[in-house]
Parts: structure tokens; sequence; C-alpha cells
């Protein structure tokens, strides 16, 4: 940066100032969490040397010190599993209805509503790019866009079929039920990732916006659906008010899944991270929200599980997120990682 020909192209020097902000963000937490266990050090040595009364004024502030960087580091180490190539990327997050009906679509709109709120706790941005509503309540399917620094690092973690299981608000009987939807996670593709889409192989349809509207969202056919033919996959974006914005977002989900399903069919694991999930029903769920006949929703992938099922509904995911985070990590594959309320 201290180049006198660095700002000769303004393009690359934002890039680079942005990788310099991006490694600050990794590095200065981890440098000031060391000037803080010197510090500490420190401490320790004076409350050696102390007299009674001293020795119990520093020993308390030291527990104080100890509880707060336990906290941090607990932070720091969730930040150093999210190495993956794109996990830095926003997220695109899409939301399912599957088996269950109206129950499904009453349970999609409680996904939507839940991981929103969730968004916010982390601090993340959301942009909803296409919601379709049910035919009589809550939503069918929902697509967002969640804008943040390890945006997708920490969404993916929801990737799979979610299970729901209560007593269902349009019973007239009020019986139980089980409603099940499908969350998908992929990473936002910037222009470093070059996916070339001939106009050829997609068909582009306009019509009018459907939901709630605003002054032109409805009365133009500014909603935009692009179909990729030879793989099926199709995108819906009808959030802005212009058409052209729309198909530039809905052109950006495109190819975002395309690159996605290219590296899939390149993995040789058994865990992938794109395409078929299963049916969107029993035996395929990654985690079950249960609020009838007992409170508990448990992560079947790696056994976190609390009872505390009204703020998880509220978005607070981040013992689900980091549990998965953690089973995902080398050093902890092998460690008993159950945490319970």
């Amino acid at each position: 940066m201290g180049d006198p020909k660095f700002w000769d192209n303004s393009e690359r020097a934002q890039k680079h100032i942005a990788g310099l902000n991006t490694l600050k963000r990794s590095v200065l937490p981890v440098v000031a969490f060391q000037k803080k266990v010197e510090e500490a050090g420190v401490m320790i040595e004076l409350i050696e040397t102390a007299g009674p009364e001293e020795r119990e004024m520093y020993e308390k502030e030291l527990t104080q010190t100890v509880e707060t960087m336990g906290a941090e580091l607990d932070q720091l180490e969730i930040a150093s599993f999210l190495t993956g190539q794109f996990d830095r990327n926003n997220a695109i997050f899409s939301i399912q209805a599957g088996a269950g009906g109206t129950e499904s679509c009453d349970w999609a709109d409680m996904l939507f509503r839940m991981y929103n709120r969730w968004a916010e706790r982390r601090g993340f941005t959301v942009e909803v790019q296409d919601v379709q509503v049910g035919d009589q309540a809550g939503i069918t399917k929902a697509t967002m866009l969640i804008k943040g620094d390890n945006a997708y690092g920490y969404a993916k973690a929801e990737r799979g079929v979610h299970r729901l299981v209560r007593i269902s608000p349009f019973d007239s009987n009020k019986r139980r039920h089980t409603s099940f939807c499908a969350v998908d996670v992929i990473a936002e593709i910037t222009e470093d990732i070059d996916i070339e889409i001939p106009e050829n192989e997609i068909r582009v349809d306009v019509y009018r916006s459907s939901g709630k509207g605003g002054q032109g969202v409805n009365t133009t056919d500014s909603a935009v659906r692009v179909t990729h033919m030879p793989s099926g996959i199709v995108v819906v974006c009808q959030n802005e008010r212009s058409q052209i914005k729309n198909r530039a977002s809905a052109m950006n989900v495109l190819k975002a899944r395309l690159y996605e399903k290219r590296l899939d069919e390149q993995r040789t694991e058994m865990e992938r991270f794109y395409g078929e999930k299963g049916e969107i029903g029993w035996g395929s769920q990654i985690r079950s929200y249960v609020l009838q006949p007992y409170q508990m929703v448990k992560d079947l992938r790696t056994g976190v599980s609390t009872s505390d099922t009204q703020a998880v509904l509220d978005g607070d995911l981040d013992r689900f997120v980091t549990g998965w985070l953690r089973a995902g990590c080398p050093r902890h594959r092998n460690k008993d990682i159950q945490i319970e309320d």
C-alpha cells in the first residue's frame, strides 16, 4: 500500500484492502488475546507477592478476567474452524416445505422467522429474494441472502431436513402432527469465480410480483424466473422493483448453485454439500423440534440438545451451529461433544 502506484488501479487496490481487512479480523483478536494472557501472568505474580488484603482483591479481579477470557477463547476456537474456500462469503439460504401439507407450510414460515432472528443476533443482514405463500397458511418456499463476515461458514451448518412435532393449530381435534422442511445453503459466488452460462441454456420468464407489495412492485412485470435447462435448476427473484435488478440477482444465485453442483460432482466423500438430500420426510432429518408431549430440540448429528424450545425458535441457534462445526473439526471428531442444558 506504500507503493506510489498502488492507487493507479482502484479496483485492484480495493481488493487488496479488502484482503488486508480480512487478515486483520483473523489475526488481531488472537494478538489481543495473547496480551490478556500475559497480563494474567503478571497478575498471578502480584498475587504471590501481595499481602492478604491485596491478594484477595487481585484474586477476585483475576477470576473475573479468566471467565471473560474463557468466552473469548471459545469464539476464537470456533472462528478457527471456518477455513473453507467460501466460508467468509455471504450465504444464499433456501427453505422448502415438505411432507405435511398446510402444517409444513406453517413450519416453513416458523423457520423463516427463526433464521431471520438468528441472522440479526449474529449481526448479519438479510435480503429476502423470493417468498412463495402457501394456499392456506405459511409459505411453501423462501430464498434469502444473508450478508456478513463468515455468513456461509456458519449458515452451512443448517443444511438438511428439519422436523417439527406439535399439537396442530389447524386440527379441530387437537391431534399431534409431524411436519418437515428442507433447508439448503450455498455460498454467494464472488467475481473471482468464473461461471459462464450460455444464453441458449437458460429460459427467462417475467411476471407480476406476488405477496406484500409496494409502489411499483405489484403493478409491473418485475419478477423474474430463470430456468437452467440442462440441470433443471430454477431460480426466482422478485424482491426488487426493477426487472433488471431481479434478473441480475437471479443470475448470481444460479451461478452459485451451478458452481456448488460442479464441486459436488467432484467430491468423493459420502457427505455431500449440495444436491438431493433425500425425501423431505421421515428418516432424513438432521434436527427435531418437539413441542408436544415434551419440550426438546435435538440435533441428531451431534447430540446437542436443549429444552428451551422458545429461545431456539426465536433464533438462539449458536449452540447447534458451533456443535456442528466442532464435530467437523479433526481435533474433536473422536470426542463426545454432546451438550445438554
